[in-house]
């Protein structure tokens, strides 16, 4: 009986964790139609957490999305500063031979006193205007620039094709975890 009550929690976190599941990357070479939507996706992701970010009072702004997890604020603030890391990692991917891109201490960062003073609203602006930008840099993109890599200290080597697909997987994963936690608070 423990081991079920074991397997429930672990189960339990990893749905909190990983409400939309785990990152896989497609095994298809995505098509330009393919492609013209991911960009459409870039385009709104802001939006989505904007609209389930900003109606939250500052308490519930200061709630963890999960036992051990991170604020809403702070995850909101992540969210800004991956979508930094991530646009610069996938511009040396364009511009440069497979350039070698370290990771980070997101879990360090989120203790930096600009996750806890700094105001959810300057990371959704900062979010809005990356993504119009990302959006307009894809635009431009040929064929086979998407076939360029870059190699991540973390992740290893990744195409730029798989690069959109991780940010908007990240982009979804986070904002779900938020709108999960809205849910199940009753907000």
């Amino acid at each position: 009986m423990t081991e079920v009550n074991h397997n429930s929690d672990e189960q339990e976190l990893e749905l909190l964790k990983y409400p939309i599941g785990r990152f896989a990357a497609s095994q298809e070479k995505p098509t330009a139609e393919a492609r013209r939507e991911s960009i459409a996706v870039i385009e709104q992701l802001a939006a989505g957490l904007r609209a389930a970010v900003e109606p939250l009072t500052a308490e519930q702004l200061e709630t963890s999305y999960r036992p051990g997890g991170w604020t809403v604020k702070q995850v909101v603030h992540h969210l800004a500063d991956t979508g930094m890391y991530g646009y610069l990692r996938f511009k040396r991917g364009l511009t440069e031979d497979a350039p070698q891109v370290p990771s980070y201490r997101q879990d360090l960062w989120a203790e930096q006193s600009d996750y806890s003073e700094e105001p959810a609203s300057t990371s959704l602006e900062l979010i809005e205007l990356l993504n119009q930008r990302f959006a307009r840099l894809l635009h431009s993109l040929t064929p086979a620039d998407y076939d360029r890599t870059f190699v991540s200290g973390g992740l290893g080597a990744m195409t730029l094709d798989t690069a959109v697909e991780r940010y908007i997987w990240h982009s979804r994963h986070h904002t779900a975890q938020i709108t999960a936690l809205i849910r199940r608070s009753g907000w």
